[in-house]
C-alpha cells in the first residue's frame, strides 16, 4: 500500500488567495478615500480646478499617462461625494482578498480601462472620476465569483450585485455629460483583472491512497 506524497508548500505570494484581511483592507480603503478627497481640496482651493486637465483626453498625443491620474480627479465636490460611498464599499470588498491583489486590480483597471477610454472615447472631451474604478471593482468581484465559484466568492459577488448591480446600466450611452465610455472600459478591465488573477482555481489537495 502506498500513499501519495504530501503537496509541497510554496512561499505565499502577495497575490495569492488567503484568509480575509479585514484590517489591511480598511487601511488601504481609508487611504484611497483620503487621497481623492485631499486631492480635490488641494485642486479646488490651491489650483482653482486646473488639475482636472490631467483627465483622459482621447487620442491627444502625450497625454496617455493621464490614465494614472484621471480616476483620482473629480469635477468638484458633488461629483466626488456621489462617488465616495460606492468607491469605499467596493474597494474594501476587493481589498479583503489582500492588499497586493487589490493594488494589482487597481493598476489593471486604471491602465487598461483608461487606455480604452484614451483610444475609443469621444474626442474633444476630458474624462475623469473614480467611476472607472467603481465599475472596475464591481466587475472584478463579479468575475471572481464566476472564476472561483467558491461559496465565499459567490457570496461576495451576490452582495456586490445587490448593492450596486443597478449601476451596470451606466455602461450604455445616456447623459452626454457622463462618461459611459469610462464606465464600460472600467467594467471590462475589472473582468480582465478577475480572469488574470483568478482564472485558475487552486487544486484541492488529494488524500487518496494507492493500493
Amino acid at each position: 500500500m502506498r500513499s501519495s506524497p504530501p503537496p509541497v508548500r510554496r512561499p505565499d505570494s502577495p497575490l495569492a488567495p488567503g484568509k480575509p484581511q479585514i484590517v489591511p483592507a480598511l487601511w488601504v480603503t481609508a487611504a484611497l478615500i483620503a487621497a481623492v478627497w485631499v486631492q480635490e481640496i488641494v485642486d479646488l482651493f490651491g489650483f482653482g480646478g486646473r488639475l482636472d486637465y490631467y483627465g483622459i483626453e482621447p487620442r491627444v498625443p502625450g497625454t496617455f499617462w493621464h490614465v494614472l491620474t484621471a480616476p483620482f480627479l473629480h469635477y468638484g465636490f458633488p461629483h466626488l461625494i456621489a462617488n465616495t460611498v460606492p468607491l469605499a464599499v467596493l474597494a474594501f470588498m476587493s481589498a479583503v482578498r489582500g492588499v497586493g491583489r487589490f493594488l494589482a486590480v487597481t493598476l489593471v483597471v486604471a491602465v487598461v480601462g483608461g487606455g480604452l477610454v484614451w483610444l475609443l472615447a469621444r474626442g474633444g472631451s476630458v474624462h475623469l472620476g473614480a467611476s472607472e474604478l467603481i465599475f472596475g471593482y464591481l466587475a472584478y468581484l463579479l468575475g471572481v465569483g464566476w472564476w472561483e465559484r467558491t461559496p465565499a466568492a459567490i457570496g461576495v459577488a451576490v452582495v456586490a450585485a445587490v448593492l450596486y448591480g443597478s449601476i451596470i446600466w451606466g455602461v450604455l450611452p445616456g447623459n452626454p455629460a457622463v462618461s459611459w465610455e469610462a464606465h464600460l472600459s472600467g467594467f471590462l478591465a475589472g473582468l480582465l483583472a478577475a480572469a488574470l488573477l483568478h482564472g485558475r482555481r487552486p487544486k484541492r489537495p488529494s488524500n487518496r491512497l494507492k493500493v
